[in-house]
């Protein structure tokens, strides 16, 4: 049985009744759910067409279908005008993924190439939603927040798959690179004396935005906000994800670990307009995406192709609800925003001080208790380390020019030494109200972004040719010093060099007034 349905929860929630679905789309003319018995069914068991009159309210489409639950999957197809030049970008042969989606399956047989051909039908190689199971189902057997305060606050940042992928981290083969294979690793970073794990992207990305014969590794590429990213899941069942990640956030929390999550809220999977119809871009291509004046062509201050409108009303609405999600629903501790800059970003593109979903972040009750981190620039060349949201009292920086700084200094360049002095005291050069607290600034030599710690002092320039960009990806100016030799070298007497100043960095970082960043020893 059908019914009309309610527009709130946004997406699917299970109910007595059955599963009611809702989604936000306010240029289509009209939409379609799609039911599928399996997540790999090339075509869907059940096609439910929606009425604006009895399933539309405002600009939510809605409606509750009974006799089903936890673990359906489902799709959407909108329907509408394709435009791109008034930046309408409908086509109904796309199967569409929910943007609210808890769990994403389709991956057996999906193509992104489909994606990217207008007018094709890829319904046999779309990617799915799942409906979810009650998160109440979930024992989290008393599990609270740490609320470990900044000043003693020590955060790792790593890759799930990278960090237990090797043969040499001790973790079982079946669970390296998973969420599991982390809960296997726990007591390690009980002995480093780590407070937070920063984990990069788990957020569901898509593994094949990436060049012809290449994966995307690192995740920076989301497709859906809400749901774990599969592939690092151990298990095979469809809603497994979610829950092996609780788990290991359960398992984090009892060792008195807190879990940072690394979110890119800035762009998402789909690219230019050469990009794939995934979600955003079938269901609303106006309201999710920053357009140039011709509206044909996508704003890139992502560096990605696209940008999320992350101060559209709607897009604001679903990052608070994601961010709500992850806090209340998967207990994680905080969020580190990558390339944060991008959400000052006014409708138009421009930067402006009051960003609405800056200050609900800053304001929001349920986020109180959470750490949140900005990123405070984007690729389009906006800077705001130490001016990130004027008047913030909750946000912290990266410290971008702490980096610089004291790798300038432990390779001898001259005239460092009072700047280094700044960057052992929190940098009040940078942070420069009187009120605020040295915790601001979260101190970092390196990251993912650029050289490990051993690429610091074993090489003068970078060599990233391995992703077929000749060398263009990542900074040239690196500030690292390659001790005599570049690159790997036999020669003990450089070893030893080079591990000393490795040792000085760890000095530095460990000594100064602020957190760490520990992202010092990561080699993957």
């Amino acid at each position: 049985m059908v019914i009309n349905g309610q527009p709130f929860p946004i997406g699917a929630t299970v109910t007595p009744n059955g599963v009611n679905f809702s989604v936000f789309s306010k240029s289509c003319t009209g939409l379609e759910l799609l039911l599928f018995d399996e997540p790999n069914s090339p075509q869907p068991s059940r096609v439910i067409q929606l009425h604006k009159k009895h399933n539309k309210t405002f600009y939510y489409w809605h409606i509750l279908v009974s006799n089903i639950g936890a673990g359906q999957v489902y799709a959407y197809r909108a329907y509408g005008l394709y435009a791109p030049d008034q930046g309408l970008r409908f086509d109904s042969s796309k199967v569409l993924l929910d943007p609210y989606a808890r769990a994403v399956v389709g991956w057996d047989n999906y193509s992104r190439e489909a994606a990217s051909c207008f007018g094709k039908d890829n319904c046999a190689q779309a990617l799915r939603a799942v409906v979810a199971d009650d998160p109440k189902t979930y024992d989290w057997e008393g599990d609270l927040p740490l609320r470990t305060p900044y000043a003693t606050t020590v955060i790792y940042e790593l890759h799930i798959d990278g960090f237990t992928r090797h043969p040499s981290s001790g973790v079982s083969p079946e669970k390296r690179g998973k969420y599991a294979g982390l809960i296997e690793k726990i007591p390690y970073l009980q002995e480093l004396g780590i407070t937070a794990v920063e984990l990069l992207p788990i957020h569901q990305f898509d593994p094949n935005d990436a060049r012809p014969s290449h994966k995307n590794y690192w995740g920076y590429s989301t497709i859906s906000f809400f749901a774990p990213h599969s592939h690092y899941s151990s298990r095979s069942d469809r809603l497994d994800p979610i829950n092996e990640f609780r788990d290991l956030v359960k398992a984090l929390h009892r060792a008195g670990i807190e879990v940072i999550l690394d979110v890119v809220f800035n762009h998402t999977a789909e690219g230019s307009q050469d990009g794939p119809t995934l979600s955003f871009k079938g269901l609303d291509n106006q309201a999710y995406y920053l357009l140039e004046p011709n509206q044909a062509e996508y704003s890139n201050y992502s560096g990605c192709g696209n940008t999320l409108k992350a101060n559209h009303p709607m897009v604001t609405r679903m990052i608070l609800d994601s961010l709500y999600y992850w806090v209340a629903e998967i207990h994680v501790d905080g969020f580190r925003f990558d390339l944060a800059s991008v959400l000052s970003r006014s409708k138009l593109g421009q930067p402006f001080a009051d960003s609405p979903v800056l200050w609900a972040i800053e304001t929001d009750p349920v986020l109180a208790g959470t750490k949140v981190i900005a990123e405070a620039w984007d690729a389009a060349g906006l800077y705001q380390v130490g001016s990130f949201l004027e008047g913030s009292d909750r946000f912290a920086e990266w410290n971008g020019p702490y980096r610089d700084d004291v790798r300038r200094f432990v390779k001898s360049d001259r005239g460092i030494v009072s700047r280094l002095a700044a960057c052992v005291m929190g940098s009040p050069d940078i942070y420069l109200r009187p009120d605020y607290e040295p915790n601001h600034s979260i101190n970092f030599i390196t990251c993912h972004d650029g050289f490990t710690l051993n690429d610091l002092v074993s090489y003068n320039y970078k060599y990233n040719e391995a992703n077929g960009e000749n060398n263009s990806d990542g900074t040239n100016d690196n500030n690292s010093w390659n001790c005599g030799v570049e690159g790997v070298t036999d020669d003990l007497e450089i070893e030893i060099l080079r591990l000393r100043q490795i040792k000085n960095f760890f000095t530095i970082l460990l000594c100064s007034y602020s957190i760490c960043e520990d992202s010092l020893i990561k080699l993957y």
